[in-house]
């Protein structure tokens, strides 16, 4: 597969020498199958072959190449080389491609864990196996684990028994000094989900989740963002459906206003999510829930032309894939709040909120100005609680005007 590279025969027979040799066409063929370019894919070729040019002076065997051994080189090498980000990533893929083809083994494990790592390790599986939740709230929820336990240990035995409610106090003013009220309130979520977790656990002498203070932020301070419709169209309209990347945009952006749909549930779209004979999609939501949607047919055209006309050819089972090489689906959410903010500079709007959530809370205003109630609306976004709808309400002007008390006009206080 090295020939997919165009390279001449002095080439092949320089690159196939040394102890990497014989693998060099199976991880040619794995670049090839990631989509790199004949440039990109060179490059990477050019330093296995310098690794093992290494090896073969020092006569190293593959089955001895790993991680230190890698270290060893780039020690070796010149100091430009050994700093550029690329040079570690493509060797560490080659420790990947070796170790998937059962060439070199798998690291040995890990040193045993401190009794706080292993208290963390145990949480996070409670968090997926008994609550259900999502890699998100695992993201949010388990570093504030993390900072309590060094807070109130700070660094001696765990003596989670000797807890109390000036520990978690003493950490929430701690928190609230670095972060602003809306991570302070997230923090303080997630340390009562730790707090009944310990003590489900036996390791609490008392129910500390009750004695998490709650932050001081309103609900319904803010009205919540969204576009006009023409708004929505403009930004459609912004994408080059000439061309794989618009394509590709295009049919998440129709996902988001159409549907409704979170940045995360476009992010963990699969290909056999979507029953085209029965026009409906599987979406994943939040806590492991699972609800079949209609697919309008707008929506199904763009998804079948990205597939057809825009997809990357990839082993990848994700809709949604990176369009540079590595061709694999997106790593987070962010990656689609990247693409609605992009759409938005291309017309040249600028709301106050540039994520992928606009899109959704615009979805919901325009049901809402059609008549759509908020239960309505709440099964459409899939919302678990009705008061998580009911902040549409508030954009609801005509409804809100028919309630309103009149203003009692200039009445001056008695002096």
């Amino acid at each position: 597969m090295l020939r997919h590279f165009q390279l001449t025969q002095i080439e092949l027979d320089r690159f196939r020498r040394g102890p990497l040799g014989p693998h060099f066409d199976s991880f040619a063929s794995w670049l090839s199958q990631q989509g790199y370019s004949r440039e990109s894919g060179m490059r990477k070729i050019r330093l296995i072959s310098l690794l093992s040019y290494w090896l073969e002076q020092r006569k190293i065997g593959v089955q001895l190449l790993d991680e230190l051994q890698i270290a060893a080189f780039l020690k070796a090498q010149r100091k430009p080389l050994r700093r550029h980000h690329q040079v570690q990533h493509t060797l560490g893929q080659l420790l990947q491609h070796l170790r998937r083809s059962k060439i070199i083994p798998n690291p040995p494990p890990a040193q045993a864990e401190s009794p706080t790592e292993h208290l963390i390790h145990d949480y996070r599986r409670f968090l997926i196996e008994e609550r259900g939740l999502c890699q998100t709230t695992l993201t949010n929820y388990v570093p504030v684990a993390q900072r309590f336990l060094s807070h109130a240990c700070r660094a001696k035995a765990v003596l989670l028994r000797e807890l109390t409610a000036a520990d978690i106090n003493g950490f929430i003013l701690r928190e609230r000094i670095t972060f602003s009220p809306k991570r302070v309130q997230l923090t303080t979520s997630a340390l009562r989900s730790f707090m009944g977790f310990l003590y489900l656990r036996g390791q609490l002498a008392t129910p500390l989740a009750a004695a998490v203070p709650t932050v001081a932020t309103w609900r319904f301070s803010e009205m919540p963002q969204f576009l006009e419709p023409e708004q929505v169209q403009q930004i459609l309209r912004s994408c080059d459906q000439s061309n794989a990347c618009g394509r590709r945009d295009y049919a998440v952006l129709l996902l988001l206003a159409r549907l409704g749909l979170r940045a995360g549930e476009v992010v963990h779209l699969c290909l056999e999510d979507i029953d085209w004979n029965a026009g409906t999609v599987l979406v994943r939501g939040k806590s492991a829930r699972q609800d079949r949607l209609p697919l309008p047919s707008e929506v199904g055209c763009a998804l079948a032309a990205y597939l057809q006309k825009g997809r990357p050819f990839c082993a990848t089972r994700c809709v949604f894939v990176r369009m540079k090489a590595p061709h694999e689906g997106f790593s987070s959410s962010v990656a689609i709040c990247d693409i609605v903010r992009r759409a938005l500079l291309r017309a040249g709007l600028q709301p106050v909120r540039k994520g992928a959530h606009l899109l959704r809370h615009s979805l919901a205003t325009q049901m809402l100005r059609s008549g759509a109630t908020l239960t309505q609306i709440g099964q459409i976004l899939r919302h678990q609680s009705a008061q998580t709808t009911e902040i549409y309400a508030k954009v609801d002007l005509a409804a809100l005007q028919a309630i309103a008390q009149p203003w009692p006009g200039d009445v001056r206080c008695p002096r």
